[in-house]
């Protein structure tokens, strides 16, 4: 159980992750109101907790440390290699950075990051002209944006998962559920019957790609 190299305490990589994706995810979601922030916000601790883990202190592998070595005997607990704990469990041997959920990891990520710079473009146009945003990704879910940070989050987990960013995943998904029903009535208010007519029409979150495809 040698090292080449120290695979943790490495927090000028933590920062420098963190700042890049938070940063990334900013300047799309741009958020300005307080509701907006805390969205951001949640998202932004959930990319922090991740990071810290994943080059700063691997706090869940310390804690399943014990669990580990005894299924695992031969695992060396502190590569970096063993923090992919989904490629850990599984038994899958070589470089987990070309496994299966590693990939499909990357296709949510950039998935993520794709739908959630094409929603602020639409929402940035329309709240210029003081309209509904229905047209691109609004055109398919009344809240593309939210879809966009929990396929990011699902991406992160896909790839590196950990306890803390395990436990706070659900309390995000709600946390963007109640904050979709508040914007919803907001929008009802401004625009009134116009948005009941989009609302109806328009899934909330999970597109209905059948229907749709059936209606050409």
């Amino acid at each position: 159980m040698n090292h080449a190299e120290a695979a943790y305490g490495l927090w000028s990589l933590v920062f420098i992750n963190s700042a890049i994706f938070i940063m990334f995810a900013f300047s799309f979601f741009k958020p300005a109101t307080a509701r907006d922030w805390r969205s951001f916000g949640a998202f932004s601790a959930f990319i922090v907790a991740l990071f810290v883990e994943m080059y700063g202190f691997p706090l869940t592998i310390y804690l399943l440390s014990g669990w580990l070595q005894s299924k695992f005997p031969n695992l060396d607990l502190l590569s970096h290699d063993a923090g992919h704990l989904w490629s850990t469990l599984l038994g899958e041997k070589g470089d987990p950075h070309f496994n299966a959920l590693h990939i499909a990891s990357y296709l949510f990520l950039g998935f993520g990051f794709y739908l959630l710079s094409s929603a602020w473009n639409v929402l940035y146009h329309a709240q210029r002209r003081h309209s509904l945003a229905t047209t691109g990704p609004y055109a398919w879910s009344r809240h593309p944006q939210y879809v966009a940070f929990v396929m990011i989050l699902l991406g992160f987990l896909l790839q590196w998962p950990t306890l803390l960013t395990l436990a706070m995943f659900p309390v995000l998904l709600v946390m963007y559920g109640r904050l979709a029903i508040v914007e919803e009535r907001d929008m009802h208010r401004e625009f009134g019957a116009a948005y009941d007519a989009y609302a109806g029409a328009t899934p909330r979150f999970i597109p209905r790609f059948l229907g749709r495809v059936g209606a050409r």
